[in-house]
């Protein structure tokens, strides 16, 4: 199964790695043979004859979020875990100002909000470009989801922080409940 996905120019080098040390990493981790048009800025992945090709699924999302900010690092994670799961928040209907102060809302000031969203909502987040992007569980990213609409709406940070702790709480309280029972 061969999978095609393009992603800029200036993160081809964070793929391929230093001497080619992610690429060759992520080939040998996933069994997939990936090749870089550097020019054009596509990425083929081609995967193992007989090989899981969900595997190959996988790596194609790791690519993208490569390609949409995250360290190799950080993309990793969607190769080792089925359940996590990559989201793309498009901003690319708001005029430039506007973009401009939505991803300053987003970040924070030195990165803060960002990082309380990170930790509440218990996901990684990446501003690059016109896009947001999320890893993360499902229902997590559902609630970094909300909060980063929140902050595009305008709400108050002090309510959007206050919003996710409470649906944190909400959840511990639920797992708790349902060890309980067992």
């Amino acid at each position: 199964m061969i999978h095609h996905v393009r992603i800029p120019q200036d993160r081809i080098g964070v793929l391929i790695g230093n001497k080619g040390l992610v690429k060759s990493d992520i080939e040998k981790k996933s069994g997939s043979t990936i090749t870089v048009d550097s020019i054009e800025g596509v990425v083929q992945i081609e995967g193992v004859v007989g090989g899981d090709p969900l595997k190959t699924l996988r790596v194609a999302e790791m690519v993208k979020a490569i390609g949409r900010g995250f360290s190799p690092e950080n993309a990793f994670v969607l190769l080792y875990d089925d359940l996590l799961l990559f989201e793309v928040i498009s901003l690319s209907h708001l005029t430039p100002k506007t973009l401009n102060r939505v991803k300053g809302r987003v970040i924070g000031r030195n990165g803060k909000t960002r990082l309380v969203i990170e930790n509440l909502a218990e996901v990684k987040i990446s501003v690059y470009g016109k896009t947001i992007s999320l890893i993360g569980y499902s229902h997590n990213i559902k609630a970094a989801y909300d909060a980063i609409s929140m902050l595009i709406q305008g709400s108050p940070h002090s309510a959007v922080y206050s919003s996710l702790d409470r649906k944190r709480r909400a959840e511990e309280e639920e797992q708790e409940q349902e060890q309980a029972e067992w």
